[in-house]
């Protein structure tokens, strides 16, 4: 291509398998320069896809190898473009949005976690400035676990913990504690 006059280049290698995808980029990343436009073709059904293409460009972004990205999964486009925030932010490559962090759920736990991640994804979907916040099932583990986070929540019976920065700003009956999260955060 160079021969022909052409130096605006980005390449895309197509597989539609994690490992043959891994294999093909970093062949082509050790003998050739070009910005390389990654992705895992025709991944599949949304789960299965996601899962797929979190696996494959995990391991491409996390050795440096891929300078835009695409996600191919049998779902709507917006999926796509959630999946591939997702990626990049769980590897700290891009900022954009709540990195929301909740616990699974144990014997401690004294709400349903995922009612309770459901309402706070719900509430949380619209900011777009970079934030963490924790949704956490008890009081036991979760303002020790959620430390981390700018904001958090951690459930005990019939009540919880409001954290901001790692420290308890308000104790609240359990049915309050999404508003007064919000509240905290200024949504």
């Amino acid at each position: 291509l160079e021969e022909m006059g052409y130096s605006n280049i980005k390449v895309s290698l197509k597989a539609s398998g994690v490992p043959a995808t891994v294999d093909a980029y970093r062949l082509f990343s050790k003998k050739y320069r070009y910005p390389l436009h990654v992705g895992i073709s025709e991944a599949g059904p949304e789960f299965q896809g996601i899962i797929k293409s979190s696996v494959g460009l995990g391991i491409l972004f996390a050795e440096g190898i891929g300078d835009t990205v695409r996600i191919s999964l049998t779902a709507a486009p917006a999926k796509e473009v959630r999946t591939a925030w997702e990626i990049l932010k769980s590897l700290g490559l891009r900022t954009h949005g709540v990195n929301l962090i909740s616990c699974p759920t144990c014997g401690r736990t004294c709400v349903d976690m995922r009612v309770l991640v459901r309402e706070a994804e719900r509430r949380l979907k619209h900011i777009t400035e970079p934030v963490t916040v924790a949704v956490m099932g008890c009081a036991v583990n979760g303002p020790g676990e959620a430390r981390e986070a700018d904001f958090g929540i951690a459930s005990g019976r019939g009540e919880g913990l409001v954290f901001r920065k790692g420290k308890v700003v308000a104790k609240v009956p359990e049915g309050e504690l999404i508003e007064r999260l919000m509240q905290e955060i200024g949504g």
